[in-house]
């Protein structure tokens, strides 16, 4: 029967050890930790454990609360100057009571007034009147479920148009307007050749954005002046690697390599267990033997690990986290 669920991985697991014949004395606490040990590893290391994927992420700028604005019209040029604090920021929009705001300098205050500098409107911030974001943060933030970030993609081909990307021309662009139509009567080796000239061109003279990321602190740092290169709405897309999530993904724990790691590490739990009454008869002439159990369960995870190892890992490859 395939399994589906952790509660039939933790049936399963038990029956291998004995049960219902045999008393397995595990609590069903030390039962879920070691089965979430057997998951972690699994995803960690196991070539079935993680997916390529795509991280998309807009962009947010900080925004500032407002309590009153009426009559308050903030434009895009404007830079508000809180009247108490002297704190400031440029505004990108202003929706509502909500600004979205850049370039925060300085702290702001609740219950001060703020000015706009080009168009004089004033309003009020609420209790809470500054949230930082993305641009203020310098930071993206990414989902623990990432265990790996290969690289940012940088939109707008070889060498593109958009200010934001500080670049001059498209060359795929200049090719496909004045080279394509020579194509038509050539065959496919001279298009191909191009194409090759274009990405070494693509790699030796546009530069990648560098990026900096930890699976602890989930947070992807993109090292650019995002002042230039970003606005709130855009959106950042990088290659990934994500686990796979057993409740998402059923057919995780019918896994042939996690269940028998989930059973060793079952059987070391039972071993921890019984080594303090090891010795001791029971009635009819039955010793109790921990010492053993665990023994045999430690060598038993030695050569799973091993084999994780040499079968299902996948070579070390180079990407960040």
């Amino acid at each position: 029967m395939a399994l589906s669920t952790r509660q039939q991985l933790i049936d399963y697991c038990l029956r291998r050890l004995g049960f219902p014949v045999i008393e397995i004395n595990v609590d069903d606490d030390q039962i879920n930790d070691r089965i979430d040990d057997a998951l972690q590893l699994w995803q960690e290391y196991h070539f079935d454990g993680t997916e390529r994927t795509y991280v998309q992420h807009q962009i947010t700028g900080s925004t500032l609360n407002l309590t009153t604005s009426v009559g308050a019209t903030f434009t895009s040029i404007d830079v508000v100057v809180g009247g108490t604090s002297g704190a400031s920021a440029a505004v990108h929009t202003g929706t509502g009571t909500t600004l979205t705001i850049e370039d925060t300098q300085g702290t702001f205050q609740a219950g001060e007034t703020i000015t706009g500098s080009s168009s004089g409107s004033t309003a009020v911030l609420d209790t809470t009147p500054y949230v930082a974001g993305d641009m203020d943060n310098k930071y993206i933030p990414i989902s623990n479920g990432i265990t790996g970030i290969v690289r940012l993609f940088n939109f707008g081909g070889a060498a593109t148009s958009n200010t934001k990307d500080g670049n001059l021309f498209d060359l795929q662009y200049q090719f496909r307007q004045n080279d394509l139509y020579n194509l038509m009567g050539a065959d496919m080796i001279y298009y191909s050749v191009v194409q090759s000239h274009l990405s070494t061109l693509n790699q030796l003279l546009v530069s990648q954005r560098q990026i900096r990321w930890n699976r602890k602190t989930n947070r992807l740092y993109i090292d650019t002046d995002w002042d230039k290169t970003f606005n709130p709405g855009d959106y950042v897309v990088a290659e990934a690697y994500a686990i796979l999530d057993p409740a998402e993904y059923a057919e995780v724990y019918d896994d042939m390599f996690l269940k028998k790691y989930a059973t060793a590490l079952i059987k070391r739990q039972w071993g921890e267990n019984m080594k303090k009454f090891g010795g001791i008869q029971l009635p009819g002439g039955v010793t109790l033997n921990g010492d053993k159990i665990f023994e045999e369960a430690i060598t038993e995870i030695n050569s799973i690990e091993d084999e994780m190892q040499s079968r299902y890992e996948l070579p070390p490859s180079f990407y960040v986290g």
